[in-house]
């Protein structure tokens, strides 16, 4: 596994870029699972990414650590996104995701953010640019 992809496995958090229905960016922090070509979240169609991905699913991400050089490193991403909405699927995609950041699914936290997930974000990415200083 090459330096990206180890660094986008194992961090927690990525930022990702929707467009609205006003063509205004919409941000959000979230968590998330990289296979090491495609990155999944789970979220709840209410949300507005989820909206936003149903009517433009052209979206950019962002994973990135340091505020001091040499320790700065990040990846941008951009894609297009899928929303799955097959329950199974998404149960067995939400629980990997899950299982990054609680070491159980028996915690109450956990079970909630599962019982809430009813999409997964499936994003494709299509460009990556590397940055380190």
């Amino acid at each position: 596994m090459n330096k990206r992809d180890e660094f986008l496995t194992e961090q927690k958090i990525l930022r990702l870029a929707t467009i609205d229905k006003n063509k205004t960016p919409h941000i959000a922090p979230v968590w998330y699972r990289f296979s090491g070509k495609k990155f999944y979240i789970g979220t709840n169609t209410k949300t507005q990414k989820a909206k936003n991905i149903m009517k433009n699913n052209k979206v950019s991400c962002c994973v990135d650590v340091g505020i001091n050089a040499p320790n700065i490193y990040g990846v941008l991403i951009q894609g297009k996104a899928n929303l799955i909405l097959e329950n199974s699927k998404v149960k067995t995609i939400a629980k990997k995701i899950l299982l990054r950041y609680f070491k159980t699914l028996e915690n109450k936290s956990a079970k909630e953010l599962l019982n809430d997930t009813d999409c997964i974000i499936e994003i494709i990415p299509k460009k990556f640019t590397v940055w380190n200083y």
